[in-house]
């Protein structure tokens, strides 16, 4: 019963730990492709809220400050409820 017990805290040890890993690096890429993006921005606040919302979606974030969106159309086409572009 003991190896049985053993067994299953460390597999929940290992399934817990490779998850944590995976938020944390993801979280990561966006936070920092967003700051570039937003460097220049007047409300940086507010375009660094939604960059990262579009990065953790499309798992992109286009190059430079502004424009260059069809480098990643799933942050282009992506819309607010007005149906004005959602992503800055």
């Amino acid at each position: 019963m003991k190896p049985m017990i053993l067994g299953l805290v460390t597999l929940l040890l290992i399934l817990t730990t490779a998850f944590a890993v995976e938020d944390v690096g993801g979280s990561s890429f966006c936070d920092s492709k967003c700051n570039v993006r937003c460097s220049k921005a007047g409300r940086r606040d507010r375009c660094l809220k939604y960059c990262g919302i579009c990065c953790e979606k499309c798992n992109c974030v286009p190059s430079g400050t502004y424009g260059n969106k069809d480098e990643c159309p799933c942050y282009r086409d992506m819309k607010n409820s007005k149906g004005n572009p959602k992503c800055p």
